[in-house]
This record gives C-alpha cells, structure tokens and sequence, in this order.
C-alpha cells in the first residue's frame, strides 16, 4: 500500500503538494470567515496551521483532519468585534476553546455519551437554527450592498445584485453539478467568478454608470466608481508579519460567546465518526474523541491568543479525503506547513481585502441558510415529537430568546443572544422532567421522506 493511502504517519516531501491540495479546498471556507468578521485573514491562516500542527500533536498524529476558521461562530464575532472590540472577543473565544477542553474531561470520565445526555439534538438543533437565522440580516444588507448593520451604501443596489447573484448562483450550481474537486470547493469558486464579474462590471464602464446614477436616499453614500482597486495590493509588503492580536479579559464577551460552543461540540463528534467511515478506522477509540476534543479545544484558544478565529475540522478537507484516498496524517502537517508559510505573504491579505462586499453577500445567503437547515436536520433525524410539552418548551425558547434578542442585565454582565439561547437550553434540558420526553415521532410521520444531509 503507497503512504499516502496508509492510515499511519508518514511525512515525507514528496507529499507537499498533495498537502497543498488540501488546504486550496479549505481556502475559501477559511478566508470567508475573518472576512466576514473583520478579522485578519492572514492571522487566520496562522492558527489553521498552528492549530492544525497541536492537534496533531494532541492526537499523536493519528487523525487526518484540517483545522479552520469556524463558521458557528460568526454571529457572535461580529457582535463581539461591534460591541467590545477584538481584544475582549479574543477573550470569550478563548473561554470557548477552555469549554471544549472541560468536555473533553467529562467525556474520558464518564464517556462519550455523556455528551448526548447534556447536549441532546432538541438542544443543539434550535441552538444552530439561531445561529444561521440571526445573521440573515447581514447577509441580506451585504448582498444588496449595504454594511453588514444596514447602515450605509456601499455598492450601487443594482451593481451588488447582480454580483451577489452570480456568487450564489455558482456557489449553488458548483455544490449541485460539480463533480471530483469542484464539488469540494464551491465556496472558493463563487468568491472567484463573483470577483471576476466585479472586475467586468468595471472595465466595461457599467460600475462608474450605475454610480454616478446611483440615489442613496436617507442612507450614508459610500459607493465608489470602482468596484476593485490593486492600489493596497501594490502598496502591501511581499512579507509580512501578520496582524496578531492578544485578548483582554472581558467576563461579559466570555458568557456571551462561550455557549455557542455546545453546537461544534456536537458537530465535532460527528466529523471524528464521518472521517473514520472514510479512513475505516475508529478514531472515537483511538486516540479516543476525548483526545480529538481536546486538540479541537487547545487549538481553539491557541487562535484566540493570536487574534484568529476559533478551529473546527472540516468536512471540505474530509471530502477531498475521500476522493483522493490520501489518509495518511502526514499530508495534513503539509498543509498546516503550507497555511503558515502564506501567513506571511502580505500581498495575499491585501488581495483578499479586495473583494468586493457583494461577493461575500451573496455566499452569506446560501451559508447562512445552510446553517439554518442543518439545524432543523439535527431536529428531524432526531426523530422526536417536538410536540410533547417538554420538547415544545425547549425549543421554543431557545428559538425566541435567541432570534428575538432577549437579554439578562446580571449587574455585573449582561448575558444575551445566542450565549443567552445556549444556556437557557441546557439549563433546561437538565432540569425540566423527562417523562416520554424522547418519544419518536409516529411511523407514519417518520416514514414520509428519506433522511437529507446538507453541506455547502
């Protein structure tokens, strides 16, 4: 058998390119999310491969999975960045990563069912739905060309749909049509036709047409005549260090964001059982999933002390996996390498900033949303009648309190949002009496459709 398709570590140089590979699948999921988020993209890239490289090291280089930015934890950065700045957002992103370590304990104590008892799917399903259905807004304002708070014009509305639209249009068709690499990288090729289209709209004159035309009404005007400019590309350094940023303490941004780990958490587990299908080995056993947790967890806060976002595995990398057959966990250091070293290619974060903001909108809609179904999937494989009171209450809640804005002035921190929703819920489901409460629902009712999987 050829390392590259044995499960065992072997690091060799010849297998760099194939590394590379992997990381130009997760590239576009990877960027998406400091783009969105004001992070710094090329921080970003850092920490997937630093984080990358530490679970490795957590796991003994057993499992053959990529770290990066993710996407769960969108909403509550932009909050957190709008709100108490990047430092303090550091600060609950790290708590975040502590949380997955502290699972990661309970689960080697008391197993890994434990997880399932105090994060059941009529938790964790209306958790995620709250995710993708808060950022609905700013997806919207972004892909009609507006700020992500509404607030300002940035792009001519008529320029920015039609950008948006070709982004989603081949987002969509390239996840649905695309066979061997391209259905891995949808995201990255929406970015690319999105940014070309930008780039057409310019040349033949339509952009600086539509903005000279261009009424704003009550809005600020911040539209320009050009939709792309090198200038900041020219103008970047070649290398450079990227733009690390510490977190500061701030309790407040720790108990809003820290609940929004209890979604990853759970996804975690089913990414670790999704790769061992691939691979054929059991890496709940060995290294064990409360070793993969912790690596996910350490490498989660590894990010915030750097300023980037939180890791998660990706199941982009995971598909790639299965198409080339390359299990060998050595491939996966290459591309850890590989993320590094474009860390500090200061042109590349200079270009990535070029996108156009409608580009970004328009993938938003389809992520955005896909957060949402994957949600309500977690709830309908599930198979529970979300009707009995007990389960009715709980998702109720979780969903009202979430998508609604409730908050908790506890005088010494205001608790509210989606940390608020993930709390209340846990609270709930470890409270509240079970009676029938994990009742499926009729056979009648289970039977009408088969079981759908969505990912972008």
């Amino acid at each position: 058998m050829s390392d590259v398709h044995s499960t065992e570590y072997n690091f060799k140089p010849k297998n760099a390119l194939l590394g590379a590979q992997m990381l130009f699948v997760a590239f576009g999921a990877l960027v998406l999310v400091p783009l969105l988020t004001g992070l710094d993209a090329n921080v970003a890239l850092f920490t997937a491969g630093a984080g990358t490289l530490l679970f490795q090291v957590v796991t003994r280089g057993k499992v053959p999975v990529f770290l990066a930015s993710s996407f769960a934890f969108i909403a509550p950065i932009i909050y957190g960045v709008q709100t108490w700045g990047i430092p303090s957002t550091m600060c609950g992103l790290f708590g975040a990563g502590i949380l997955y370590v502290i699972l990661s304990m309970l689960i080697r104590i008391y197993g890994s069912n434990m997880l399932r008892r105090v994060l059941p799917p009529v938790v964790t399903g209306p958790v995620i739905m709250v995710i993708g259905l808060i950022l609905a807004p700013v997806a919207v304002h972004m892909a009609l060309g507006r700020t992500g708070d509404g607030s300002a014009w940035l792009v001519p509305n008529t320029t920015a749909m039609i950008i948006a639209g070709v982004a989603l249009l081949t987002t969509i068709f390239a996840s649905l049509l695309g066979k061997g690499w391209i259905k891995l990288i949808p995201i990255l090729l929406g970015i690319a036709v999105g940014y070309v289209t930008s780039i057409i709209l310019d040349i033949t004159g339509f952009t600086a047409a539509q903005q000279a035309a261009f009424d704003p009404g009550a809005l600020q005007n911040w539209t320009a005549p050009v939709l792309v400019s090198f200038g900041k590309i020219a103008e970047a350094p070649l290398l450079a260090l990227p733009n690390f940023t510490f977190p500061t303490w701030n309790l407040e941004a720790i108990l809003f964001i820290v609940p929004v780990a209890i979604a990853p958490a759970i996804e975690h587990f089913g990414d670790i059982l999704a790769i061992g299908g691939i691979s054929g080995k059991d890496y709940v056993k060995d290294p064990g999933i409360h070793k993969t947790m912790l690596g996910d967890g350490l490498a989660t806060s590894l990010a915030a002390m750097l300023g980037g976002p939180p890791n998660t595995t990706y199941s982009e990398v995971s598909g790639a996996v299965a198409l080339t057959r390359a299990f060998n966990p050595a491939i996966m250091t290459w591309a850890a390498i590989t993320a590094i070293i474009l860390a500090f290619v200061g042109k590349l974060g200079a270009f990535l900033n070029t996108i156009p903001v409608p580009v970004m909108g328009g993938i938003m809609i389809l992520l955005f949303g896909a957060i949402t179904v994957i949600g309500i999937n977690t709830l309908v494989r599930a198979g529970n009648d979300l009707m009995l009171p007990r389960n009715l209450a709980i998702v109720a809640i979780i969903l009202v309190f979430g998508i609604g804005g409730m908050s908790f002035d506890l005088v010494i921190v205001k608790l509210g949002g989606i940390g608020l929703a993930g709390i209340v819920g846990v609270v709930m489901n470890l409270i509240l009496p079970c009676k029938d409460c994990n009742d499926p629902l009729p056979d009648e009712v289970n039977a009408s459709g088969p079981d759908h999987h969505t990912d972008l």
